[in-house]
């Protein structure tokens, strides 16, 4: 993690993320990692924060929490002179969901962050980090709720990054193939298993102002959703807690970027399934381009999309998101 704090020190992006460079066209984007600032200046805003696995990955509560602590205020310290440019998700250690929920309101309120980014399960276990006796913990069970009531108490979103599983698990699922682990399935499998329980499990239920965003289209769910739909409704008959189907939190609560994935058809068809007030335009930067993120934007969409619908995508529903013009 000192490494991760060294790479830091190369950023230079602003904490207030309320001024910004708001230029009335330029692309809004997510990004779940930093880079030299020359590169980042090929979009109009972005938004930086803590590469996977972070501080998901570290085990022992106390080290992973003053971490989390120790980041967001290298951040703060670094970011204060190009507000325009750069806004910053929080990194947050997830044992304790008391002092997580803490932290966040800590960096949203006196650091001008403009909500966190999760790297998928968070590990716990013994300090000297051996992995043969880490359990995940998942925020979709009940003890973090005083969590997601600070989320929507502040009105930000929690961005969902998927991580690369622990050796143990990583092996038992993929070492038949390994050429599928990662962004090509594993990513993907594991992630959309938890956006998929904070449905089941009521989350969304229990807070409906919550709002969560996932890249990649959705980690696959909407393109899955009839038969997610179909299942689910099985399990209503077994006290499954979700009050809705997945369809009602994907077109309300759940919001999905294009990183990674700027399959055209696609997003079509996730328009038709969950409305374009739900998708957002990314790259995932530095692992995909920001020069094809454009290409996409300039030379394929404007044969399926007008013009206003294009800005909205790249631009529009992230102000509001992310409350840049409050």
């Amino acid at each position: 993690m000192l490494s991760t704090l060294t790479s830091l020190s190369l950023l230079l992006f602003l904490v207030n993320a309320r001024v910004w460079n708001d230029t009335g066209d330029g692309s809004i984007v997510f990004e779940e990692a930093w880079t030299t600032p020359g590169l980042l200046f090929q979009s109009r805003f972005m938004v930086l924060s803590c590469a996977s696995p972070c501080v998901q990955g570290l085990t022992d509560p106390d080290n992973a929490t003053a971490t989390a602590t120790a980041i967001n205020d290298e951040l703060a310290n670094l970011i204060s002179n190009n507000t325009l440019r750069f806004g910053a998700f929080a990194a947050l250690a997830m044992q304790d969901p008391v002092a997580a929920a803490a932290e966040l309101n800590r960096t949203v309120t006196e650091l001008g962050f403009l909500g966190a980014l999760v790297n998928d399960y968070q590990e716990i276990g013994p300090s000297d980090n051996s992995k043969l006796q880490v359990t995940y913990l998942f925020y979709d069970q009940p003890e973090y709720d005083v969590f997601w009531q600070m989320v929507v108490d502040l009105d930000v979103p929690i961005y969902f990054h998927p991580r690369t599983n622990i050796p143990p698990v990583s092996t038992l699922m993929w070492s038949h193939s390994s050429f599928l682990r990662g962004p090509v399935q594993e990513f993907a499998v594991t992630l959309s298993s938890h956006i998929l329980g904070l449905c089941v499990n009521g989350v969304f239920d229990r807070f409906p102002g919550l709002k969560v965003i996932v890249g990649h289209l959705g980690e696959r769910v909407p393109s899955d959703i009839w038969r997610i739909n179909d299942q689910l409704q099985r399990q209503l008959a077994f006290g499954m807690p979700m009050q809705q189907n997945v369809t009602a939190y994907l077109q309300k609560n759940i919001f999905e970027t294009t990183s990674g994935n700027f399959a055209t058809d696609l997003l079509q068809f996730h328009i038709d399934q969950i409305g374009e007030s739900q998708i957002l335009y990314s790259v995932d930067y530095p692992y995909v381009t920001m020069e094809q993120g454009e290409a996409w934007l300039e030379n394929e969409l404007p044969a399926v999309l007008h013009k206003d619908a294009i800005l909205a995508l790249k631009r529009g529903r992230a102000i509001e998101l992310l409350g840049l013009n409050r």
